[in-house]
């Protein structure tokens, strides 16, 4: 399940209808069970991020802007169902030299602007992984179909 920040909507709207620089790149991080994300979480600093190791980085993995390559891969409008939505690519990590993230599992992937330090970065988007995901050295962690909805209510 996504979801959209307070923070995030604010962004949204400054870039959309004030023409506010947007980020140079989007980051998504991975999170522990340890913070639940929610619409009033505004910092990766609010939440408790996987530790960077075994080929995890702090701040997550880089999403390009103003790419289908390496950032935003479908952006379509449904007019049946009243939604548009974006999507990002697959963010793929490979674990190694032991488990990946360790030593606590991810449950939560952030969305992030692009602050230079990574705990200043504002959680923009948040997606709920259904339970604690881990995998081990050699094995791939890959979150999938990651996607933002924008729903007419």
């Amino acid at each position: 399940m996504a979801g959209w920040t307070n923070r995030g909507k604010y962004v949204f709207f400054q870039q959309a209808l004030q023409a506010a620089a947007s980020p140079t790149l989007f980051y998504v991080a991975l999170c522990t069970s340890a913070s639940v994300p929610g619409a009033s979480k505004n910092l990766l600093s609010d939440m408790v991020e996987c530790t960077a190791s075994n080929g995890y980085t702090a701040g997550g993995a880089s999403v390009a802007r103003n790419s289908t390559a390496s950032g935003w891969d479908v952006i379509t409008e449904d007019d049946s169902a009243s939604n548009a939505y974006a999507q990002i690519v697959d963010v793929v990590w490979t674990a190694a030299g032991g488990n990946l993230p360790s030593p606590s599992a991810a449950r939560y992937a952030v969305l992030l602007d692009s602050a230079s330090a990574a705990a200043s970065r504002q959680i923009l988007a948040y997606w709920d992984l259904a339970s604690d995901r881990q995998v081990s050295t050699g094995q791939t962690l890959t979150l999938q179909n990651l996607q933002l909805n924008i729903n007419e209510v």
